[in-house]
């Protein structure tokens, strides 16, 4: 089915759903079409939990000390200049959610309850309880569907951009519900579709994070950035029945303690500021003692340092989901592992989401702006999703009067033949997961990596022949774009023979004398 729309969003978390409020107040009369591939809820903003940073408190807290703490995480790899201006723009884009009705925590005098995280200086972080991503998310569900300019469409999977000559002319989606495959005509089009995770074997993302945007702005033509620095957040519980839960970092800035299975702290070993070191060392430090002890997990103990009210008060969704597998964290640590959580790197972009593809931008994890460099800061993200969504506004509000609406040629499938098949996919999924957490993750050699690209280019070779021979599918889709993803995540890791930030190779242990980016563009 032929569909014509102004302005195509392909994403609904806090950087869709921001720019499509944006875009219907700048452009009334143009009509905007957003997809998701899931309901609204699902995406990674929704389960982000600790909260925003944003220098809110200017008698202890200033702009320069934000920014500084920034460049450290990043490790030499920031752009000081986007690293500067997403900064300053903060304070005006939280204005923007409390218009929207986010409501957050407030302490007894009635200020903001600031919170602290590893790699920040001060108190800075704005939150909404524990559950800052879903108090977010549902008020800016809550407000864009008072916007009468903007078509919501779920389980609408993004298939595929059409882009020719650099230029994109819309996208190809899959209704899920009927199996009917849509071409949408956009003057321009955004990826907003978050992340990643789920190209690792444990992570913190919801199943939605396949890499969906990164692998269709490749495959269009865009440039994509630094992609080996993929973020291993330090503390996810360890559970055989729990899945992907992710343990704030907001725990560890309010005095939690990490120890090994015989009660011993041993982030004094790895770091002056211990618990609150940036997250690659904290990862890097679990790991290492998870392969020297053999043991599954560390632990997270939060009970010994503060009262059973403060807990609750203060982490009542961490509290209950933790009882659910009876842990009760007012007297029990809690069994932590490392997971992957957020790419660092994507597609280049400005700070606005401009792209190498013309009418084609990117806001939200699936872009490199330079913000997060080799290795993001607590909570920079969620700020980093609306001032770009904003300034991306801006430009394509600007730049509307020029756009051309065209059409483009129907999907061609293949034999269109529905698969039985589907232990297939399973199994390909499954194996990618596994080697890239095994060769890809955490530390890395030459050796690991070498075998990890073997892999990826014998199951890319058997996913692109099925992907041709059956009917198209969600699963499939997934499985293509995570494939692509990991290709990328595992030539950039073998490009960069140094170890910075998040990326570390036993191999090249020390910096290069020159800081460079990763760039890798189509073909590989």
């Amino acid at each position: 089915m032929k569909i014509k729309t102004d302005i195509l969003i392909i994403g609904g978390g806090i950087s869709g759903l921001s720019l499509a409020i944006k875009l219907s107040d700048l452009l009334k009369n143009a009509n905007i079409l957003l997809i998701t591939k899931e309901m609204l809820e699902e995406c990674n903003t929704f389960h982000a939990q600790g909260g925003i940073a944003c220098v809110w408190d200017t008698k202890n807290d200033n702009f320069e000390k934000h920014v500084q703490d920034t460049l450290v995480a990043g490790d030499g790899l920031c752009k000081e200049k986007v690293v500067r201006e997403i900064i300053k723009r903060a304070p005006e884009r939280i204005g923007d959610l409390e218009d929207w009705g986010v409501k957050f925590t407030r302490n007894k005098e009635g200020d903001y309850d600031l919170g602290r995280e590893g790699g920040h200086s001060e108190r800075r972080i704005l939150h909404v309880k524990d559950y800052t991503g879903k108090g977010v998310e549902l008020a800016l569900i809550e407000r864009v569907k008072m916007c009468t300019n903007v078509d919501i469409k779920q389980k609408w999977c993004a298939v595929n951009l059409y882009a020719k000559n650099l230029k994109c002319l819309g996208a190809y989606a899959l209704e899920q519900e009927t199996g009917q495959m849509h071409n949408i005509s956009a003057k321009t089009t955004i990826l907003a579709t978050g992340g990643a995770g789920k190209i690792y074997l444990y992570t913190t993302n919801p199943d939605v994070a396949s890499g969906d945007g990164i692998a269709m702005a490749y495959r269009a033509g865009a440039v994509i950035a630094n992609m080996e620095f993929y973020q291993f957040h330090p503390t996810c519980l360890y559970h055989p029945f729990a899945k992907s839960f992710l343990i704030s970092e907001a725990l560890r800035g309010e005095g939690a303690l990490l120890k090994d299975i015989s009660g011993k702290q041993f982030m004094k070993n790895y770091h002056p500021l211990k618990e609150l070191a940036p997250r690659d060392i904290v990862s890097r430090a679990i790991d290492a003692e998870l392969k020297r002890s053999g043991d599954d997990c560390v632990y997270l103990d939060i009970a010994s340092q503060k009262d059973p009210e403060f807990i609750k008060n203060h982490f009542p969704a961490i509290y209950n989901e933790c009882l659910r597998y009876n842990i009760d964290i007012t007297r029990d640590p809690i069994p932590v592992v490392p997971a992957a959580h957020y790419c660092c790197g994507g597609v280049l972009t400005g700070i606005d989401g401009t792209t190498a593809v013309k009418n084609l931008y990117v806001v939200g994890e699936s872009a490199c702006t330079g913000l997060h460099g080799a290795n993001r800061l607590a909570s920079n993200s969620l700020i980093e999703g609306l001032v770009c969504a904003h300034e991306c506004a801006i430009t394509i509000a600007k730049n509307y009067q020029e756009l051309k609406l065209r059409d483009f040629r129907d999907w061609e499938p293949g034999s269109a033949v529905p698969s039985t098949e589907a232990v297939v996919i399973t199994q390909n999924w499954d194996e990618i997961r596994r080697f890239m957490w095994n060769y890809v993750g955490i530390v890395r050699t030459k050796l690991r990596l070498q075998r990890a690209k073997n892999r990826i280019n014998f199951l890319l070779d058997e996913i692109n022949q099925y992907y041709w021979d059956f009917k198209i599918e969600k699963n499939l889709v997934e499985l293509r774009n995570l494939a692509t993803v990991s290709k990328i995540i595992i030539v950039s890791a073998i490009s960069r023979k140094e170890s910075r930030g998040i990326h570390y190779n036993l191999d090249y242990p020390n910096k290069a004398e020159l800081c460079r980016d990763t760039i890798v563009k189509k073909p590989w």
